[in-house]
């Protein structure tokens, strides 16, 4: 019996010729795809190494960046950087509307004996985007500077106004219209012969380096001057990179900072600045704190002796982009600005913090504000 596969039908041993068999010749639209294949290929790789390339160029500069700032809230403040009995608080519209009562004064006052606040913002507009100020915006205000200076004799009550400008969109109040600058002017007379001890000012989005604003405050400030009362500005942070508020200007459309050189204009104009100091887009309350600590320096640096600067303290809980609750604490918060004022001028006089704000502030945010501030219990 045959062997399985040795029979006759067994197939053919290979063959030993060397060259290939001869292959059909390719249709002109194979020849074509070929090529723009490799092209497609070719460009998707150049992609994906731009994209990496521009994720490189971006995270390394911002986690060296987040690294300064965790190394920025290091250290032990100085001895004796605590309040100067220059803070304030943003207090809101209700004080004035008539939904507070002497009642509530009475436990603000209970509130805020044994701290270092001295200036009361109580929202009173906001102002029409026109500049004017409808006197029905503070139908009992009097009544609430009169009860103020009785149960807290010192404390100076200041009208807090302010606007949306249209600065990056349709709507909102133009500061480079003449007549509208001369309507805020004619509404800080009004509130002031109201009784206010001052006017506070928040205009926002306000870009860095606008010259209206500043001729504005000139301007505002013959008229507190006049009355022997305060003017105060809420000022936006500072560039925490050189030029960083034009950078993001032109990648967002929002520059949000404003450079350190237009701080100090704006602070050379006032009585008194207060920084914004919060929703600052830090995720830790370490970053926070040396975010904090940063702009403490940089203000002070800029800011002339004879006004006052203050630091915001976030007396409020929400979360949303920019702004997140576990982050911006106040005790990373008055930690930072101890560190700030221990490394740039620990003996500045005229220096404070500012509280934002009372409605939304609860009893550990009091607590961190006196023990760590004050240092009083």
């Amino acid at each position: 019996m045959d062997k399985p596969g040795t029979n006759d039908e067994s197939p053919p041993a290979p063959s030993l010729d060397p060259e290939p068999p001869a292959q059909e010749p390719s249709t002109p639209a194979e020849t074509e795809a070929k090529p723009r294949r490799t092209r497609t290929r070719t460009r998707a790789r150049r992609v994906r190494r731009a994209i990496l390339v521009t994720l490189l160029l971006l995270l390394v500069p911002l986690l060296a960046a987040e690294t300064a700032l965790r190394l920025n809230y290091t250290g032990d403040p100085a001895d004796g950087t605590y309040t100067r009995d220059k803070d304030a608080i943003w207090l809101g519209h209700a004080w004035v509307d008539g939904r507070r009562t002497d009642a509530d004064v009475t436990a603000l006052a209970h509130r805020l004996r044994g701290t270092g606040i001295r200036d009361l913002y109580v929202h009173s507009g906001p102002l029409e985007h026109d500049g004017t100020l409808p006197e029905s915006a503070y139908p009992k205000a009097r009544r609430l500077i009169a009860a103020v200076h009785r149960e807290l004799p010192g404390i100076r009550v200041q009208a807090w106004l302010g606007d949306k400008l249209a600065s990056e969109g349709p709507d909102g109040l133009r500061l480079e219209r003449a007549d509208t600058r001369a309507a805020v002017v004619r509404s800080t007379r009004q509130i002031l012969a109201a009784g206010f001890e001052g006017a506070h000012f928040d205009l926002e989005p306000l870009h860095s380096g606008d010259r209206h604003y500043l001729s504005l405050l000139d301007d505002l400030r013959a008229v507190t001057r006049d009355r022997h009362a305060l003017l105060s500005v809420a000022a936006h942070q500072i560039d925490p990179l050189p030029a960083f508020h034009s950078f993001w200007g032109a990648t967002t459309g929002h520059p949000k900072w404003w450079s350190q050189a237009y701080f100090g204009q704006v602070a050379r104009r006032v009585d008194q600045i207060a920084v914004m100091s919060y929703d600052t887009m830090q995720p830790l309350e370490s970053l926070y704190g040396g975010y904090v600590a940063q702009q403490t320096s940089l203000a002070l640096e800029v800011t002339p002796p004879t006004t006052d600067l203050l630091m915001g303290l976030p007396f409020y809980h929400e979360n949303r982009f920019g702004h997140w609750a576990h982050a911006e604490t106040v005790p990373a918060a008055v930690r930072g600005v101890r560190l700030g004022l221990s490394r740039t001028d620990a003996d500045r006089a005229r220096f404070g913090v500012a509280l934002y704000v009372d409605f939304a502030a609860t009893e550990a945010d009091w607590t961190a504000y006196r023990k760590g501030w004050t240092h009083r219990s």
